[in-house]
């Protein structure tokens, strides 16, 4: 994976919530690393939820916050900003959004709105409620945005076992799948669907969670012909190895790869997310077609 060094870092596509927009240092209020004491489980059981627009938030604190992006904005300014790491994810999220406002009426028939990624530390209220780091990366619906503690990619390397960069690119765009639900109303439809059929809950949760891995992979396919607002290229080339490390961190946060990794029995009624297997096929659904019409996880077995 190689990013444009003249492309434009549009920070205006984040918010900054860090406190003082420095974002050092790791976040994550549960121990990682080895040698601290038997918390692998721990850290497995809070990413459950990972990487999934239907993380159930329901604690209404009422409290907004707002972002500060003066110092991101100097810093991806500055000669050094694709080694910053909030700078690199930031570009990620404008090659993301350009696809989709070029994907969306083209391909699914409804204008692209764009929204912002929440960059916090430790824990954040949204409209969905207040959640912290260990709930891994998020969309809330209720004010369309994305939220992302980076130190997350941390326990995603040493944890989790994906420790390509390019997992970093997957798991936003696998968020921005869920916003892309959002705008042609099918987070609405399926929780509503799953109001009248609760047995089939989980079932549905499955099928909008690997539509947003399709659409992931559609946008992975298309990342090269990403630019910024002055034309240039974002990415300037994305490897067959770079598309295996979207792979693996798919699988590694399977429903049965963190059951396993948790100790736990593999029961498929309880799935939320969908299998290693299941969301490998899916991203690759994507990614071989380019073409996110062909994302319908709904008709059919998944």
């Amino acid at each position: 994976m190689e990013l444009n060094e003249n492309a434009r870092i549009d920070t205006s596509q984040v918010e900054d919530r860090r406190g003082g927009g420095a974002g050092g240092g790791l976040g994550i209020p549960i121990p990682i690393g080895g040698g601290r004491g038997g918390i692998v489980g721990i850290v497995i059981a809070v990413l459950v939820a990972l990487v999934g627009g239907g993380f159930g938030l329901n604690a209404m604190t009422g409290g907004e916050e707002q972002g500060d992006n003066t110092a991101l904005e100097q810093r991806c300014a500055a000669d050094d900003a694709l080694e910053q790491l909030d700078c690199r994810n930031t570009l990620y999220v404008n090659s993301i959004q350009a696809y989709w406002r070029t994907a969306l009426p083209q391909d699914l028939g409804e204008q692209y709105q764009p929204t912002r990624t929440v960059f916090f530390s430790r824990a954040v209220n949204t409209a969905c409620g207040q959640a912290d780091s260990g709930v891994g990366p998020f969309y809330c619906p209720a004010d369309s945005l994305v939220y992302i503690d980076l130190s997350f990619y941390e326990v995603l390397a040493t944890q989790l076992g994906a420790e390509g960069e390019f997992a970093q690119p997957y798991v936003l765009a696998h968020e921005y799948g869920h916003h892309v639900q959002n705008l042609l109303g099918t987070n609405e439809q399926v929780r509503r669907q799953q109001q009248r059929d609760p047995g089939n809950a989980n079932d549905l949760s499955v099928r909008l969670e690997l539509q947003a891995d399709c659409y992931a992979g559609a946008w992975a396919k298309n990342a090269t012909g990403t630019a910024d607002d002055s034309g240039q290229r974002i990415f300037t080339s994305i490897t067959e190895r770079d598309i295996a490390e979207a792979i693996d961190t798919a699988e590694a946060i399977g429903d049965d790869a963190i059951s396993r990794r948790a100790d736990r029995p593999v029961n498929p009624d309880e799935f939320t997310h969908g299998s290693s297997e299941q969301r490998r096929q899916w991203f690759n659904r994507g990614y071989d077609s380019g073409d996110p019409a062909s994302c319908d996880t709904f008709s059919g077995a998944v």
